[in-house]
């Protein structure tokens, strides 16, 4: 785990250790008890790459084993904000302006009135438990959890840590996406749909979006209104804007902005593009994509670039990643470097190790934990495996900036094909690190997973649910839970991440 991550934990700890005492000291006064009672009813990512053998030294590189302390995807996402949004679930409620990843592990009431941070809270619903203090947010999240994985910790011994959260859970959204719509007298309407319908609710700054996004993409229909360039209306199909998506870089000052309409032709296409790039600076890439189709899916399949570079770079612990327009790429990378931390810590990886990083993106999991055995005086054989051809080119890019190209295969193929094909092959694996869609693995990708014989199974998951389901599958194949980590990757949300370190019994 890198140091920035474990620091950060470690002040978590801390400020939750501060927080538990000063809720035990109320609960001594007067009173105190009845008021925690009522504060909870409250809130409560190409050629085929080989899969190797084991022939490594089975030596640990020195730090490798960092304590415990912390896709097939698109970047398409749900038409309206899902709680994170995994872009391979299309759903039809909630909003979509903040993307990836959205699990429900225990309802939420809306907020019923305007919260002292977001007035639109109410209208929008994408921020469900934003009227709530954060500490009280991942309490309720901490026994959700819990709740959801006893039989596991009570019966097998399997630890459940507690939740990663952040220490300031605002502006985290490093992605963000506004629909269009037609107002009256050819006005273009932006925001954020309200929850189950097409009404746009207008959103001058959105409080978890990254500083100055939400201004960019009113500034899109600003120009686009200017320019005489009609919105498109989700009722009767017709009109041409349909949505604005941009990626602001973390550790970079790059950004990119992606226009998505219902035709090919853009009216005034050099004086649009060069009015949308001096909305900011930090547009280095320009793109326009194509969806003709109705429905709720945000990107269509044909993209172009209309200015600036190809791609737009960021960082990710020690690493630098590419990201095209259409790639899967976290939106709160704060959470993410958390995330992969657990992930590379639980992997336990030793020199010569083959690793297999199913559902692997751009390849951002696998390259990470390359690096970090790198990092460690050791290297690791790494396979990943991804059925979207961009992807698998994003991943190979990807691995070359990185300098573990060398080491690394990406396979264009669906994850439960490759497996199987590999188990046929009589291949073998030390580590599988999986991180599935919201559906979760099916029932041959995780025999074929374990008939590769991997010391441990790395389970990252979007969906808790699916995840416990695919741990009895999993259980019949010899392999057990020994540590679940909750990690909030969408504050004021009710969506949940964890990261499983999986046994062999």
């Amino acid at each position: 785990m890198s140091k920035h991550v474990a620091k950060k934990l470690e002040k978590q700890r801390k400020r939750e250790a501060r927080e538990a005492a000063t809720r035990k000291a109320a609960e001594g006064r007067p009173g105190g008890a009845a008021r925690k009672r009522g504060a909870a009813a409250h809130g409560a990512e190409s050629s085929r790459g080989g899969f190797g053998t084991r022939t490594h030294s089975g030596k640990r590189p020195h730090g490798a084993n960092a304590q415990h302390g912390s896709t097939g995807r698109s970047a398409n996402t749900a038409s309206r904000r899902t709680d994170g949004g995994c872009p391979t679930q299309r759903r039809a409620s909630g909003n979509p302006a903040h993307g990836k990843r959205g699990g429900r592990p225990q309802a939420a009431p809306r907020p019923r009135r305007a919260s002292g941070i977001c007035p639109i809270a109410h209208e929008c619903g994408g921020c469900a438990l934003i009227a709530q203090a954060y500490p009280v947010q991942l309490e309720r999240k901490q026994a959700a959890m819990e709740k959801l994985f006893a039989p596991y910790a009570e019966q097998l011994g399997c630890v459940i840590d507690p939740i990663a959260g952040m220490e300031k859970p605002l502006g985290y959204r490093h992605k963000a996406a506004t629909p269009f719509a037609p107002g009256k007298g050819g006005t273009v309407l932006a925001g954020f749909y309200a929850a189950g319908t097409h009404r746009i609710v207008p959103c001058a700054s959105c409080p978890v979006e990254a500083a100055g996004a939400r201004e960019i993409l009113n500034g899109v229909a600003r120009v686009a209104e200017e320019l005489g360039i009609k919105a498109y209306n989700e009722d009767t199909h017709r009109g041409l804007l349909r949505h604005a998506v941009l990626r602001l870089g973390w550790r970079t000052r790059e950004g990119m902005l992606t226009l998505v309409t219902n035709g090919q032709e853009l009216p005034r296409e050099r004086e649009l593009a060069e009015r949308l790039q001096a909305l900011s600076p930090r547009i280095t890439c320009l793109a326009h994509n194509v969806n003709q189709r109705p429905g709720n899916a945000i990107l269509g399949a044909e993209t172009r670039i209309l200015a600036g570079a190809s791609r737009m770079r960021d960082k990710l612990l020690s690493c630098t990643f590419e990201i095209s327009p259409t790639a899967f790429y976290q939106t709160n990378p704060a959470q993410t470097e958390v995330l992969y931390s657990l992930a590379i810590a639980g992997a336990e990886l030793c020199d010569g190790d083959t690793v297999v990083d199913a559902y692997c993106g751009s390849g951002t999991i696998g390259i990470c934990a390359a690096a970090a055995a790198r990092e460690a005086g050791g290297r690791i054989r790494l396979v990943g495996v991804e059925r979207t051809p961009e992807a698998i080119e994003d991943a190979k890019r990807n691995a070359e900036l990185n300098d573990v190209a060398q080491d690394a295969a990406f396979i264009d193929e669906d994850a439960t094909s490759a497996m199987q094909r590999a188990a046929r092959d009589g291949k073998r694996a030390d580590v599988v690190i999986m991180d599935p869609p919201r559906a979760g693995a099916t029932p041959a990708f995780l025999q074929s997973a374990a008939a590769l014989e991997p010391r441990r199974i790395i389970y990252v998951s979007c969906n808790p649910q699916t995840q416990v389901r695919d741990f009895y599958l999993l259980a019949g194949h010899g392999y057990r839970p020994a540590r679940v980590t909750p990690v909030d990757m969408f504050p004021h949300t009710e969506h949940v991440e964890t990261v499983a370190v999986l046994e062999r019994a």
